[in-house]
């Protein structure tokens, strides 16, 4: 297990919302959510493993994230806790909730990345791979707003750039992860999806402006499903970075499961 580094939002006692980012990001990106829409919950949002200011050791997989997030849970509190994940921090989310019930009290899945193709988990793995970082921070931000930044207030992207940005070789620059533990969790992301327990209240948003959506048509069916009136699903009208597209109405499902 790994000691992960946490970003705390909110008071520091009352029930727990433990926000998961996706693939490539950091905890640092749920502040805006926390600081203008929840200041009242307490929130903890971990760099995943491989990810911002956490180790990058192996091995690197769902049931390796889990276990550095029950060690998490389990010295931060003796409650359930609602889950908030997005994309691949939303598979996380259900991992963890298939494995460990008795840590999580409810769901929410913003746009999550689970139980895909892998024929195009390895394109984008080899596309990684191919283009790993950036001649200067211009053109990670132009990479940035012709993929799902697009939408965002142009002050997102300038925290986004001058949290997760770090020097790489020969003067050039890249995104603060262990790109090893990158490349090897887009095959998780290939996986066989999981389900969690028929009785968590869960909360599922699709992005609707995410094509092709990376919220399966199977995961989505077999999800509502399982879970029936334990589930409420939405469809937002943005791209994939949902937390700061529509953060009102994120905050809202939060606010519901709480």
């Amino acid at each position: 297990m790994a000691e992960l580094h946490i970003h705390r939002f909110g008071p520091s006692t009352g029930p727990v919302v433990l926000a998961l980012h996706g693939l490539t990001g950091h905890g640092a990106r749920w502040r805006r959510l926390a600081d203008d829409h929840l200041p009242d919950v307490r929130i903890l949002a971990p760099d995943l493993r491989g990810h911002g200011r956490s180790p990058g050791v192996p091995p690197w997989d769902f049931e390796t994230l889990v276990d550095d997030l029950v060690a998490l849970l389990r010295a931060e509190t003796s409650e359930p806790v609602v889950v908030l994940g997005h994309s691949f921090g939303g598979a996380t989310a259900v991992h963890l909730a298939h494995r460990h019930p008795e840590l999580v009290r409810a769901l929410v899945l913003l746009d999550p990345a689970i139980g895909l193709e892998p024929d195009r988990m390895l394109h984008i793995a080899n596309s990684m791979l191919a283009h790993p970082d950036y001649p200067d921070v211009a053109a990670a931000r132009f990479d940035k707003l012709e993929t799902s930044w697009s939408e965002l207030d142009p002050a997102v992207l300038e925290e986004e750039l001058a949290e997760h940005l770090v020097p790489t070789a020969d003067g050039r620059v890249g995104w603060r992860v262990t790109m090893p533990a990158i490349i090897s969790f887009w095959g998780q992301i290939a996986r066989d999806f999981v389900l969690p327990p028929r009785d968590t209240p869960t909360a599922l948003v699709q992005a609707t402006k995410v094509s092709p959506p990376l919220v399966s048509p199977a995961f989505r069916a077999a999800l509502t499903a399982h879970l029936g009136d334990r589930i409420t699903v939405r469809e937002f009208d943005c791209d994939h970075m949902v937390a700061q597209a529509r953060p009102a109405e994120t905050a809202a499902l939060v606010r519901g499961v709480l």
